[in-house]
């Protein structure tokens, strides 16, 4: 089989191995495809594996050898499902890879927010703390998580994740998944409702896939619901938030701080509302990216591929 790699160096800048395709078959392997190059590189090749370059109806039908599309990701909203199941294209993605790691990156932006850890050492670097007349000093409201309470929206391995470590924190859980209510263990926390968790949460983190739906859902009337100088994190995707509305709310102080990873655009646009908001803390979506978890991406990705030659698909979502 002739495999093809379109956008590889996300996950792979040159600290991991592809071996695991290459014993797959004929290995083709770009770090980066624009969309004018995607059907020439495909060529030939019958297993097309992709992290954001778009497979479209087009693609698929300009290039109908193709059995198979692997997504370096757990999202494949990048591949026409609807195209790839009429023309019997499998596509398999790769699900709860980076859950503890994500959930990892909720509290990396929360304890930030809370505890102002790098710019305090920051403050002792220029010699803030020297000067100081007490033993100690700070310079911005230092917050205690124990007793607290968090709304997560979406309950998946990796809400669910980020419930378990809240609860070590000795915080109050409040969940919320939507249309899709679900049975919540009472030892990770309390089923509610939309409005009742945005009233109610002191932080409010976002666990949820980008559907319709969710398109929009943290604007300027579900802000308007949260309590004054509540705390957003969204380690999810950046669609599901009205930038522009998060920014008037920082500067309003109704959001006291923002801890987000992922953002509408990526990379993030230089007019981004965001990037000039108060109190807001962008990373560049990398709460996927520790070595353990892109490891652990890649050995999936390949054992999708391996299933699907011989003959027993997982991870399909194409049906």
């Amino acid at each position: 089989m002739k495999i093809v790699v379109l956008d590889g160096y996300a996950l792979n800048p040159g600290d991991l191995s592809w071996e695991g395709f290459k014993e797959l078959g004929e290995f083709s392997y770009y770090d980066r495809t624009s969309k004018e190059q995607v059907l020439e590189r495909i060529g030939r090749a019958e297993a097309v594996i992709s992290n954001k370059v778009l497979i479209t109806r087009e693609i698929l039908e300009a290039c109908p050898q193709i059995k198979y599309v692997g997504v370096l990701a757990t999202g494949y909203n990048i591949i026409d499902i609807e195209a790839a199941a009429e023309k019997g294209v499998v596509v398999c993605n790769i699900p709860a890879y980076s859950t503890s790691a994500v959930a990892q990156m909720v509290f990396a932006h929360i304890l930030n927010i809370c505890q102002s850890v790098q710019s305090h050492s920051e403050s002792v670097m220029r010699g803030d703390w020297s000067k100081s007349r007490d033993f100690c000093y700070w310079n911005s409201p230092l917050t205690e998580l124990d007793g607290k309470t968090m709304g997560i929206i979406g309950f998946g391995r990796t809400g669910q994740k980020t419930a378990q470590i809240a609860k070590a924190f000795g915080l109050n859980v409040l969940v919320n998944n939507g249309n899709r209510p679900k049975e919540v263990n009472p030892e990770l926390g309390c089923y509610v409702g939309f409005e009742e968790l945005l009233a109610k949460s002191d932080i409010i983190s976002l666990h949820c896939p980008l559907f319709p739906e969710t398109e929009g859902l943290i604007n300027k009337d579900s802000i308007a619901q949260m309590k004054e100088g509540v705390i957003l994190i969204n380690t999810s995707r950046g669609g599901m938030v009205i930038e522009q509305d998060l920014a008037d709310a920082l500067e309003q102080g109704k959001i006291r701080a923002a801890g987000v990873d992922v953002v509408s655009s990526e990379p993030i646009r230089e007019d981004n509302p965001l990037l000039k908001a108060k109190n807001c803390f962008i990373t560049p979506h990398i709460a996927w990216a520790p070595l353990e978890t892109r490891a652990r991406l890649m050995d999936i990705a390949v054992q999708n591929l391996r299933s699907f030659l011989e003959g027993h698909t997982i991870n399909n979502v194409a049906g």
